[in-house]
């Protein structure tokens, strides 16, 4: 059976250089990566080449739940795109599309099969958001 498809996506007002950079290091990545305010990334990995393995420790501040959302680089070119599996076997690319003083940012991954596309859809969107906000704040 083929994956659903998901799309989200965004325009960061910050050069492509530092979209990147902000993206893919561990300290910034901690920083950002929650859907919502009750969430927060405890830990951060980030081995950023072909091969390489990334992840994030995500938790409830509250402590009542968590996970490790981590995989495998397939493809990076810096600046650019990067193409990953995770541990479920789940495709995902982010391609960053330099706009001079802008980036626009999309994000394509495989749909998980427990919970609503839409829900999905909310949630990768939002973490998208958190990182926009934090890139163009900082």
């Amino acid at each position: 059976m083929k994956a659903t498809k998901i799309t989200v996506e965004t325009t960061v007002k910050a050069p492509v250089e530092k979209v990147w950079e902000y993206y893919t290091t561990p300290g910034h990545i901690l920083k950002w990566n929650s859907a919502s305010d009750d969430w927060h990334t405890t830990k951060a990995e980030n081995d950023l080449r072909v091969g390489g393995k990334f992840v994030s420790r995500m938790e409830a501040k509250d402590g009542s739940l968590g996970f490790d959302f981590e995989g495998v680089y397939d493809n990076v070119k810096t600046n650019e795109r990067i193409a990953y599996t995770m541990t479920d076997g789940r495709k995902a690319e982010i391609t960053f599309m330099d706009l001079h003083d802008e980036t626009k940012m999309t994000v394509v991954f495989d749909a998980e099969g427990e919970n609503p596309i839409e829900i999905q859809r909310e949630g990768w969107q939002a973490i998208l958001d958190s990182f926009t906000k934090y890139v163009e704040t900082n």
